[in-house]
């Protein structure tokens, strides 16, 4: 996300608040965040003596306003918090370590959502496909290998 958070916010319809660009500013680099990671962060990158930053309700409010605009999205992987991530609209996919929880991006092999194509659809009108792959990572292969 280069372009300016505020001009970001006011073009998806929302009021471009301190609040919302301190939450889009402290997800840049951070794939993949939980609430509290984001908390963090925030708190993190507060001036020494600055006013009270984001409440933990304040936040989980921001989270939801940027993801219902589509600025932000969330995944909630099985046994996980819910993790919160820029990459938005492109209908990507994750791979997920059963071992140390890592999340790692997977593009769509089509290139456009939905992506995968359900065998039996209802009669609902598909328009994305969410898949999480489970395993363990490099690392922790190595690790378990090695007896670690």
């Amino acid at each position: 996300m280069g372009e300016d958070a505020g001009e970001l916010l006011r073009r998806r319809g929302l009021r471009s608040t301190a609040q919302r660009r301190a939450v889009l500013t402290a997800l840049r680099g951070r794939p993949h965040a939980s609430a509290a990671e984001i908390e963090r962060r925030i708190e993190a990158s507060r001036p020494e003596g600055a006013a009270d930053g984001l409440s933990r309700q304040g936040l989980y409010n921001v989270l939801e306003d940027l993801t219902r605009v589509h600025l932000v999205r969330c995944i909630e992987p099985a046994g996980s918090p819910a993790r919160f991530e820029l990459r938005a609209g492109d209908n990507h996919h994750h791979l997920v370590c059963r071992s140390c929880g890592r999340i790692e991006d997977v593009d769509c092999a089509i290139g456009a959502a939905p992506c995968l194509e359900p065998v039996r659809d209802s009669g609902f009108t598909v328009d994305e496909a969410e898949v999480t792959w489970w395993g363990q990572c490099a690392d922790c292969r190595t690790a378990a290998d090695h007896g670690a």
